[in-house]
């Protein structure tokens, strides 16, 4: 086996910061970000599948959490105002997400490269019915750091947090408003009132 950068670029998520055009009283980077965005799409498609009888594959939903933005190592966060203005941006980053992608998987060793590629680029048809888990997780984890910064005075986050409820709504997913009922009023709490 050759040797490999791969997971030195991977540690450098914890570098890269979210939220990059707001007054955060909070740095998040997309380390953290992604853990928490892999735990929680593990919870929706174990709620999917108590609610539904299927079986879904909730530790793969967690595996494509923690890597969905790991292209940000190389291409940065691009402020979603940007990132999606019109649709030639959007289908420019996309192209440019690709490209990060594809340096990543080429820095592994070969005999790993098309797991890699199928988790960091998306592409595996069997994960079709996760990213829609995926990104109602994502989503979930931008509305908690909107309520984190709000709880700590800061009104910056009041329009991000709307908007995010409401991109949360529109995407129609009965496991993400369970979670928004039953688990995201607590992240209004103080560690005492969550204690007690």
């Amino acid at each position: 086996m050759d040797n490999s950068h791969f997971f030195a670029m991977l540690s450098r998520m914890k570098y890269i910061s979210r939220w990059g055009l707001m007054n955060n009283t909070n740095e998040e980077n997309i380390s953290e970000h992604s853990l928490q965005v892999g735990m929680l799409a593990h919870f929706l498609v174990l709620l999917h599948n108590k609610n539904t009888g299927e079986c879904l594959n909730a530790e793969r939903a967690a595996l494509l959490g923690i890597y969905h933005d790991a292209t940000e190592i190389i291409t940065g966060d691009m402020p979603t105002p940007v990132k999606y203005y019109n649709p030639e941006i959007v289908r420019s980053y996309k192209e440019i997400e690709r490209a990060a992608g594809e340096k990543l998987v080429a820095m592994l060793p070969k005999e790993f490269a098309e797991e890699y590629r199928d988790i960091i680029l998306g592409e595996n048809k069997k994960d079709e019915s996760l990213h829609i888990f995926v990104k109602a997780a994502d989503k979930l984890s931008a509305l908690i750091k909107c309520i984190e910064e709000i709880r700590m005075g800061n009104a910056e986050f009041l329009r991000a947090k709307a908007s995010t409820e409401s991109s949360i709504k529109k995407l129609r997913l009965p496991e993400a408003n369970i979670f928004m009922e039953k688990f995201m009023p607590s992240f209004s709490l103080t560690l005492d009132e969550l204690n007690d």
